[in-house]
């Protein structure tokens, strides 16, 4: 996938040994093409739906399946749901055989469609139990229940991250999220589409930042989940305007209908991150920009 794709590329240059499951369902094998032959690097096309043993010693287990696209998750939401509930239950069982830490990546729908701005770790969160959304927003709710009821009863090493808006190279084209949708449009020369009336925001971070943030999780002593993304609040109208400026100014925006339950505000607070891990984004949403459209239009 996105993010995990990059993941392995940071943990390979850092020298540790990677096992790599993926069933490929939302990610794209060609993302690891460059560790296939490296000796440290293992590829098994593995769903963890289904349980999963190693005679290998694993001191880590990185959990970040799911896909994370409402057009995916909503395309077959039991299967994301299982996903969530299952894998989850699934990896917390090898991290407690294997006494591994396990960092479990969550995300900034468990706080729904948000009555506080900016959000924080201690924020419950409005969620709909029964919307097209659930299957994620849910999902990924009780798989953060289980990690932390594997903790109490288990002591499991758990770490949570709760992942707000990430973008950048590897994405794929069909993902269905505003950046890239709104850069791929755009470089097709098509109408940008926007969905309501494009007030809605958003915190975007760029996926290095967003690694850095999750290997700064892992390494540390905190039990608690931790918000990871951009404090930067853009609204997606914001966004549309600034890519189409840097792609093809003539095009026009069109408006569609919100979809059922679409966040309305969507910013991190991530004060405990600052605090606890020294960690903060770097990378400023025009570079992020800039790096990401020439992926898409080397992809195209």
């Amino acid at each position: 996938g996105f993010i995990g794709s990059h993941l392995v590329d940071h943990l390979i240059k850092d020298g540790q040994e990677v096992i790599c499951l993926d069933n490929l369902y939302s990610g794209d094998k060609k993302n690891i093409n460059n560790f296939i032959n490296n000796p440290n690097f293992t590829f098994l096309k593995h769903d963890i739906k289904e349980p999963f043993y190693l005679d290998t010693n694993i001191d880590r287990i990185w959990h970040l399946a799911c896909p994370a696209s409402p057009d995916i998750y909503q395309s077959d939401p039991i299967k994301t749901t299982k996903t969530c509930f299952i894998g989850t239950l699934n990896m917390l069982g090898l991290a407690k055989k294997s006494n591994a830490r396990i960092l479990f990546t969550s995300t900034s729908e468990v706080y729904g469609n948000a009555e506080v701005n900016p959000q924080n770790e201690e924020y419950k969160g409005c969620v709909n139990p029964i919307g097209i959304r659930s299957c994620y927003d849910e999902g990924k709710r009780v798989a953060e229940s289980l990690c932390f009821d594997y903790q109490r009863m288990h002591n499991t090493d758990i770490k949570v991250a709760r992942i707000f808006n990430t973008y950048g190279p590897k994405m794929m084209i069909n993902d269905g999220r505003v950046v890239s949708n709104f850069i791929v449009q755009s470089l097709q020369n098509k109408n940008i589409t926007i969905y309501g009336d494009g007030m809605q925001t958003r915190s975007f971070c760029y996926v290095k930042d967003t690694i850095k943030g999750l290997i700064a999780l892992m390494n540390s002593n905190e039990k608690s989940p931790i918000n990871i993304g951009s404090e930067k609040e853009l609204k997606v109208k914001e966004l549309a305007l600034l890519i189409k400026e840097k792609i093809n100014p003539e095009i026009k925006i069109i408006h569609k209908s919100l979809p059922q339950d679409d966040p309305s505000q969507r910013r991190p607070c991530i004060k405990k991150a600052k605090e606890k891990l020294n960690w903060y984004p770097l990378i400023d949403i025009n570079d992020g920009l800039d790096k990401t459209i020439s992926y898409f239009r080397e992809m195209l």
